[in-house]
């Protein structure tokens, strides 16, 4: 394993390796949306990845789809933040923050009976989401007017601002997995009509202008950007996702962004196709590969030019030291699916180092 030993230029950083840590949803923030001690811990016994990327954390209140994920709004918040990247620069690393906005994932039982919003008026389907009352069934959405959309880029932007006073080393633009900018992006879910819906151009406007307001605060060479234009997660789907993928690695190159993060295939194999190709062909910066990627294959494709990094997602939850276990040809310890999401440190900071073993 040499080249995912190389160093990497990830825009104004260089990492030590191109293991990158995925943002990974874990709900151990308290009541409050606000980052925990146990969070510092967890982040800081990972800081030999190449990056951190925290995970999907709420850019602005009242917009929770996980119950009790973290948010970077209130000074609290910062707070409970500047926790983690204290630890985790302490311990030699390099942490993103993923700001994230839920869209129609969200849940009124979760955001004090407030209606969540989308760009169409349109439920997620075939899941549930957990919450103070169970699992419950998704709601209909508000449609967003354009006159609300300058308030969403504002609070982007505003949450970028809050993670510099954190501390951390940049931010990732969270554009996937069926949430509110990815809502937008794709044709399944943006049904509407004027300047942000239609035809691509206008469907990724809203993408844009938060790329846009970000950079403005960090320069965008310390902004990252995650897509999924294959993944149907939260009853995603797109007409033409190599199209779409091939388009905007194009439209991406204009801004400069530290990279630009591929989740390549689809959780639940609704859909299928290679985005990867036309997405190196096309963008012409840093490309960080995700999902099902064993360290011998993202060697190979680091090695061929395919890839630059890849972001490595269950692997790093149980795997504190996956670079080092990478390195040796150690064994993995296996994620236990059921503490993913559950309070407490167990199947969180519990997982055995390999020099311990």
């Amino acid at each position: 394993m040499t080249a995912l030993f190389n160093p990497l230029k990830l825009g104004a950083l260089t990492v030590p390796n191109r293991i990158i840590m995925a943002p990974l949803t874990r709900c151990r923030a308290d009541a409050e949306h606000v980052p925990t001690a146990l969070m510092a811990e967890y982040y800081a016994q990972r800081a030999s990845a190449g990056l951190l990327i925290a995970e999907a954390t709420m850019a602005m209140e009242g917009n929770s789809a996980f119950w009790m994920e973290p948010g970077i709004y209130s000074l609290a918040q910062v707070a409970g933040w500047k926790l983690t990247t204290d630890a985790v620069h302490a311990a030699g690393g390099r942490i993103f923050l993923q700001i994230w906005h839920g869209g129609r994932a969200c849940h009124p039982l979760l955001n004090a009976g407030n209606q969540p919003v989308a760009p169409s008026p349109i439920a997620i389907t075939g899941d549930e989401v957990n919450t103070p009352q169970g699992k419950q069934p998704y709601v209909v959405p508000r449609e967003l007017g354009d006159d609300e959309l300058p308030g969403i880029v504002a609070g982007f932007r505003k949450a970028a601002e809050n993670a510099k006073a954190a501390g951390f080393d940049g931010v990732e633009v969270h554009g996937a997995n069926g949430y509110l900018l990815d809502e937008f992006l794709r044709d399944g879910a943006n049904k509407r009509v004027g300047p942000y819906g239609g035809a691509v151009e206008n469907r990724a406007r809203l993408m844009f202008e938060v790329l846009e307001a970000v950079s403005s605060v960090w320069g965008s060479d310390r902004v990252g950007l995650r897509i999924s234009p294959l993944n149907s997660y939260n009853s995603m789907i797109d007409s033409d996702p190599v199209g779409l993928s091939t388009w905007l690695s194009t439209r991406l190159n204009d801004f400069g962004l530290a990279y630009l993060h591929v989740m390549r295939s689809d959780f639940f194999q609704q859909q299928s196709g290679d985005v990867m190709t036309p997405v190196r062909a096309h963008y012409k910066g840093v490309l960080i590969g995700n999902m099902g990627y064993t360290s011998a294959e993202a060697e190979t494709a680091i090695a061929e030019g395919k890839l630059d990094a890849v972001a490595f997602g269950t692997g790093f939850l149980a795997n504190p030291d996956l670079p080092a276990r990478i390195k040796a040809g150690a064994p993995l310890n296996q994620p236990n699916p059921a503490t993913f999401y559950t309070p407490g440190p167990e199947g969180y900071t519990d997982y055995p180092a390999f020099s311990s073993l």
